[in-house]
């Protein structure tokens, strides 16, 4: 008889991890709710049906799991300095911050993108959604 291997921890696919319960307390502090918020950019973070908005200020915004990020995420998947976002008049765009597991958006790994409202961010496995609001 073989022995039995379980499958490795890497071939598996990964389910998208709601943000809301990830978000630091400070960071879920700043979030307010959905609905109809003043004009400006904003992150989605959720949890099941629960939406919170999360304005992004003008300049630099870094996400990550360490002490020193803007908008931390309590998710061992997550870099301590995971993504950098950049919000200036012309766009907001992500970086990635040489981050172990990578930045995606809408599915794909990118170094770096354009953000347009709706997309999908996946910080290591947090899911967040970017939206923009006139």
């Amino acid at each position: 008889m073989l022995p039995t291997v379980a499958p490795s921890p890497t071939a598996a696919p990964t389910e998208p991890l709601d943000a809301l319960p990830r978000l630091s307390p400070r960071s879920r502090e700043s979030t307010i709710a959905g609905g109809r918020p003043e004009p400006g950019r904003y992150l989605q973070v959720e949890d099941g049906t629960e939406q919170r908005l999360l304005r992004l200020e003008p300049g630099i915004t870094h996400i990550g799991r360490g002490w020193a990020v803007e908008i931390r995420l309590d998710d061992q998947a997550v870099s301590r300095r995971h993504a950098i976002l950049v919000n200036r008049p012309g766009g907001l765009r992500i970086l990635d911050d040489r981050s172990a597991n990578g930045t995606y958006v809408n599915g794909r790994r990118v170094t770096e993108a354009a953000l347009a409202d709706g997309d999908v961010i996946a910080i290591g496995a947090v899911a967040l959604s970017y939206r923009e609001f006139a």
